[in-house]
């Protein structure tokens, strides 16, 4: 066999596995962002609600800050 086509298939045999490797971990990266903006909207969800419950005013058993 041709030294330079032996060459050639061992870099493009390393190039197929190299790319493998990099759409195992895209595709894992990808879920995780997945998660984490899932994770995101639900945090700001709560922090909508939260402060939707704290502009409604004090609470009637609260004292006010000059007594």
């Amino acid at each position: 066999m041709d030294p330079r086509l032996h060459e050639i298939e061992e870099r493009l045999t390393f190039l197929q596995r190299h790319v493998e490797q990099q759409d195992r971990v895209i595709l894992e990266l990808s879920r995780e962002v997945a998660k984490l903006s899932d994770r995101l909207a639900r945090t700001e969800a709560k922090v909508v609600r939260s402060s939707d419950v704290a502009d409604s005013g004090p609470p009637a058993d609260e004292r006010p800050p000059h007594w």
